[in-house]
């Protein structure tokens, strides 16, 4: 595969993270730069991880992990986005607000809600003659740059925006999240 194919994939695999950093940094309204790089970290490597489980499953079993993984990033991405609205359009003291955001199990579960695509991408490499580790990686870096970005991005933006932006990027995530369904099941 070619470098640029490779590039491609990567960034491609890490638009969903910017966008859920990116709804993340504005509900916080002033995320520390450490926030944003642990943001980043933690989207990158579970996007890693996942794009070489679905690599390693599609090796063993593509027929049963291609049936379930739209209603798996569906779920999940309805669910966080679900709880990005309710959250941005009820009132809370900025102790809330922080302490909600900062999370881990939200930061997790909302890592491995945008990363359910590269669980596909790794099972559909799996028929290929591809060394998995090097697009992995890139796959990896690319979303910590993207997510770390999102962040820094939402940072600026939740200081004019706040709750708005929060609630696009949880619509964002719906959106992606039907979007999957909808790829996998009608089209």
């Amino acid at each position: 595969m070619s470098p640029i194919a490779i590039t491609m994939i990567a960034f491609g695999m890490s638009i969903d993270a910017f966008l859920a950093s990116l709804g993340r940094g504005a509900g916080l309204h002033r995320p520390r730069v450490s926030d944003a790089m642990r943001t980043g970290l933690v989207f990158g490597l579970v996007e890693t991880a996942i794009a070489l489980a679905g690599w390693c499953a599609g090796v063993v079993a593509s027929p049963y992990v291609g049936t379930v993984d739209h209603w798996i990033a569906f779920g999940l991405l309805g669910l966080v986005g679900g709880r990005m609205i309710y959250h941005a359009v009820r009132p809370a003291s900025p102790w809330t607000a922080a302490r909600r955001h900062g999370s881990a199990l939200v930061l997790v579960a909302t890592a491995v809600g945008t990363s359910i695509d590269a669980l596909a991408v790794g099972v559909s490499l799996a028929i290929l003659d591809v060394n998995m580790l090097v697009i992995a990686a890139a796959i990896g870096a690319a979303t910590f740059v993207m997510a770390t970005g999102g962040m820094l991005a939402g940072r600026l933006i939740g200081r004019q925006f706040g709750s708005w932006a929060e609630i696009a990027g949880g619509v964002g995530l719906m959106v992606l999240g039907l979007s999957i369904l909808a790829d996998h099941t009608v089209f």
